[in-house]
């Protein structure tokens, strides 16, 4: 008889099984040489696994503050979108980028009130579908602002009449070129493959621009401002928090990140960051969307990592974690509101200036534990296998 992967043999009766805590058990003894070392090396290139990754993270307080020294140039383009009066907004972008998109689907609906949508760049790529673009406004967001398709779709936008705005981190890059206007990130570098410190820029620009169109500006700026303080006294604290945490799910092979809402974003790139980071096969999910099938994949080595903000989508990510604990699945809460689940990890982050801007912090834990968890394992998140930091892809 061939044995299953639980411990079972094939047939009709079940001759031996492998319990969760002899899973974890092996995992613990596997890694233990490695968490045990205050310094693991990467065999890539020598310096930690995973320093670049963990130093970008902690800049974000800084990058955040330098992107709001544009803050005129934000001020000027609201302006102008806002005297366009688009019909729609259309946000495109790939891997973090699209994960921001998604964000800004509600920044722009909740703020100016404008219809925001996550855009099919195949449509126009691909199949040429000849679509009205004469009363939109596209948003192009890339980090390098070299991906080709996406400045492929800014061109043909642009051609069939949308006003196009390319968000990125690199300048004199050929987006810049193909759009009407740019607006910076400002970000700094960033080397580690893994995005971090341009995703929570590409927030708080889609924040800052949407907030501008809305005449409430400064008041986002403000709300940013006090954002990067409440991400420097928060960083040190979080990172030792989640230690612990990463090193007792060294045996995770797969995850749901859950969230709603605003927090659905956040979702989408905590499940990025543990896939690229830690070769984790993780899914983003709604909280609605669980009970729709996924639940049912749920055992007790299957865990789930949980947003939950003080936002009106709470109650729905509250039912979610019961039935992700109903299911027998181990839950790591996060964000503002996390001590609202019955988790068996909570992480909570401070409470943003304003709900909008709360995945600008409840993002931190799930980087962090992305950075630790990638160690624990023996992986060097600053070289994920098989990727580079600018995806030259169609």
């Amino acid at each position: 008889m061939s044995r299953r992967p639980d411990g079972s043999r094939s047939g009709c009766r079940r001759t031996t099984s492998f319990s969760t805590t002899a899973w974890r058990a092996i995992a613990y003894w596997s890694v233990e040489k490695l968490v045990s070392s205050p310094s693991p090396v990467s065999p890539l290139g020598g310096h930690l696994l995973g320093e670049i990754f963990a130093r970008e993270i902690h800049e974000q307080p800084e990058a955040l503050r330098r992107l709001l020294e544009h803050e005129d140039d934000y001020a000027a383009l609201a302006r102008v979108i806002d005297e366009r009066a688009p019909a729609l907004i259309r946000l495109v972008g790939h891997g973090s980028s699209d994960n921001a998109a998604t964000y800004g689907v509600y920044a722009f609906g909740l703020l100016p009130r404008l219809t925001a949508v996550r855009d099919s760049i195949s449509l126009s790529v691909y199949y040429d579908a000849a679509l009205d673009f004469s009363s939109s406004v596209v948003l192009a967001l890339s980090q390098s602002g070299r991906t080709p398709d996406v400045v492929e779709y800014v061109k043909r936008a642009r051609a069939r009449g949308a006003f196009t705005v390319a968000l990125t981190n690199g300048s004199g890059s050929e987006l810049e070129q193909a759009a009407d206007a740019t607006l910076p990130l400002a970000a700094g570098p960033e080397f580690a493959v893994a995005a971090t410190k341009t995703y929570l820029n590409q927030l708080a620009a889609i924040a800052l621009l949407a907030g501008g169109i809305a005449g409430r500006g400064p008041e986002l700026a403000d709300g940013l401002r006090a954002t990067a303080d409440l991400l420097s006294q928060s960083l040190y604290p979080l990172e030792a928090a989640v230690r612990p945490v990463a090193t007792s799910f060294a045996y995770v092979g797969r995850m749901y990140a859950i969230g709603r809402g605003l927090e659905f974003a956040t979702a989408r790139e905590v499940a990025l960051k543990l896939t690229e980071s830690c070769r984790i096969a993780a899914g983003p999910l709604t909280a609605t969307d669980l009970a729709h099938g996924p639940v049912a994949a749920l055992d007790s080595l299957f865990p789930v990592w949980t947003i939950a903000s003080r936002d009106e989508s709470l109650p729905a990510v509250i039912e979610a974690a019961t039935r992700v604990r109903d299911a027998g699945a181990t839950i790591v809460a996060s964000g503002s509101a996390a001590g609202e689940i019955d988790a068996s990890y909570t992480l909570p982050v401070p409470v943003a200036p304003s709900p909008l801007l709360a995945p600008l912090l409840s993002v931190v834990p799930g980087q962090l534990f992305a950075a630790t968890l990638a160690q624990v394992k023996g992986y060097d998140a600053d070289k994920p296998v098989g990727l580079n930091k600018v995806t030259i892809a169609r």
